[in-house]
């Protein structure tokens, strides 16, 4: 069987090497059109900023390695420029040398990737302006710093990628500027979990620019001039790009290959296209998520190997394996901050018409009284009826990512927030507590299921009609430092002795600093004929940071 693959990054290089561990005889053919294959793409931004030193570490196998432990024919800067599927043949395009030439296939494997967005405005082609994709535009970035010595960067959008090229540059010693069209860094979550991130941004002394859009560029005296609509300019020595991506698919639209509405690769559960000769895996193909079932992209390397195996497995044993779809599970560090998803957020439940409930904790990384616990804010989201999780976001500085990992598990099974209150895990001091933030989250959520906790998200403070009375059960040296205007002040452990002053016909919004003296204080009452009773989710340390990142957006924008 001849098998010609296009694309030699993450899902064609898995696929070629899951292929000939599977058939030793099949002729397979990887045709890649930049210079490398199956190198460490999401290492890039690392490499840029000098926490990578060594390049070749970024090169997970090369070209040669590659073909001789696989018995593969790589070919590497060969571009293919046309699919003829009436032939079974591929035309590909040598880009050392200009030479055309044609190969035949039984079957076909694109994994194009997706190319980084070009921002439609004057000057985007200056020099001093980058995007990222590959080990290309790495060396470009890096040579370029090299020989202009650039003080002030500035990165236009505040993704994943962004935001690991801001740490990166300011890690080179750059005074670094983040623009981005949004209200907030991070679109894939919640508001609530983006602040944390911009107010740790600030900290570290990047400049943010938010509902900022980049109208054009201009040179002036060696500098770059970044023209934002309506808001003048900036000044900036370079300047990279990350406003996103999009499906590489032009290949496929031009062989007439089935898109879909999101502009992927259409592919059925075996990764076939509308061709059955030809499949499609990575970031060139959209499939139905597994909740929603709406059909989405995923650009992420870890579904994209998978989808490899899966590929190369029904390719030579005929359609077996199935491909279940992504939840999109994403981890970040940021400075000294990780941020983590899985799953749908509140936005995307809200987006696709379902009904949810949602719980947050502020729980520490491991047992308090060993040494260096630090706090994590999780919160999931799930079904009202049955308790079926849906998702969940985490932010925190230690031990963020086996905590999202086991909710990606649980989300990807089916599972509920049962199943996180009953979750078992190793526990010793130095990395957990007897009840894991995983179980905490669980036990919370099922508290609301069964109606033992009302909470009220941190917007509600700033809705007079929401409530009659704020009760802060918070210390007095907590509440004299900072509080909720227009609060009463009645410490948790004074709450029995003062159920007088609360008028029982009135709703009640208590808060404390994280959440759980609020629940407390909410089980008091309602079990003394306080029937309107609210906690705020996620505390006064939530509420306080949301509304300091508010007010900093521009007045305009708020409105």
């Amino acid at each position: 069987m001849k098998i010609a693959i296009v694309g030699g990054v993450a899902g064609g290089a898995s696929t070629a090497a899951r292929l000939r561990r599977m058939d030793e005889h099949a002729e397979i053919s990887l045709f890649e059109k930049g210079a490398h294959i199956s190198y460490a793409n999401c290492g890039l931004p690392y490499y840029v900023g000098d926490v990578i030193t060594d390049r070749n570490r970024l090169l997970v196998q090369t070209a040669e390695a590659f073909r001789q432990r696989f018995n593969v024919a790589v070919n590497t800067e060969s571009e293919v420029t046309a699919i003829h599927r009436d032939k079974k043949t591929i035309s590909v395009r040598n880009l050392r040398n200009q030479h055309d030439y044609e190969v035949r296939y039984d079957k076909l494997v694109l994994a194009t990737g997706a190319a980084p967005i070009r921002l439609p405005v004057p000057g985007i082609d200056s020099a001093g302006i980058f995007t990222l994709r590959n080990v290309q535009d790495t060396d470009k970035i890096k040579n370029y710093i090299n020989e202009h010595a650039p003080k002030k960067a500035v990165v236009i959008g505040a993704g994943f990628i962004g935001l690991e090229m801001a740490e990166n540059l300011h890690h080179l010693g750059l005074a670094v500027t983040i623009i981005e069209t949004g209200k907030q860094v991070l679109p894939p979550v919640d508001y609530a979990f983006a602040a944390f991130v911009q107010q740790d941004l600030r900290a570290k002394g990047v400049q943010l620019m938010l509902n900022s859009t980049v109208s054009g560029f201009e040179v002036n005296d060696k500098h770059l001039r970044v023209q934002l609509q309506d808001k003048g300019a900036i000044e900036a020595d370079i300047v990279v790009s990350s406003v996103g991506v999009r499906p590489d698919t032009k290949l496929a639209a031009d062989a007439g290959l089935a898109l879909g509405k999101r502009g992927g690769i259409l592919v059925n559960e075996y990764l076939q296209t509308s061709d059955p000769s030809i499949y499609a895996l990575g970031d060139s193909i959209e499939f139905p998520h597994p909740l929603t079932q709406s059909v989405q992209p995923t650009y992420l390397a870890g579904p994209a190997n998978k989808q490899g195996r899966i590929c190369a497995d029904n390719i030579v044993f005929g359609n077996k394996r199935t491909y279940q779809g992504s939840i999109n599970t994403a981890i970040v560090k940021i400075f000294e901050l990780t941020v983590a998803t899985a799953g749908l957020s509140r936005k995307n439940l809200e987006a696709a018409g379902m009904a949810y409930e949602s719980a947050i904790v502020h729980a520490g990384s491991h047992a308090g009284y060993y040494p260096g616990a630090s706090l994590m804010m999780i919160q999931i989201t799930f079904s009202p009826k049955d308790g079926l999780l849906y998702g969940a976001q985490i932010v925190g500085k230690e031990g963020v990512d086996k905590r999202i990992d086991v909710l990606s598990a649980v989300i990807s099974r089916g599972g509920s927030i049962y199943d996180l209150a009953a979750f078992e895990q190793a526990y010793a001091p130095p990395y957990s507590s007897a009840k894991d933030p995983v179980n905490m989250i669980g036990f919370v959520a099922e508290n609301i299921l069964q109606q033992k906790v009302f909470f009220a998200d941190w917007e509600k403070l700033n809705e007079p009609a929401s409530f009659d009375i704020i009760v802060d059960v918070r210390s007095a040296q907590e509440y004299a430092v900072g509080h909720v205007a227009c609060a009463i002040h009645i410490p948790l452990d004074d709450l029995r002795s003062r159920l007088s002053e609360l008028p029982k016909n009135k709703t009640i919004f208590l808060y404390c600093q994280q959440g759980l003296r609020g629940y407390l204080a909410q089980r008091i009452l309602l079990q003394n004929g306080f029937n309107k009773v609210a906690n705020l989710a996620g505390g006064y340390r939530l509420y306080e940071i949301c509304e300091a990142e508010k007010k900093l957006l521009p007045v305009v924008e708020q409105e």
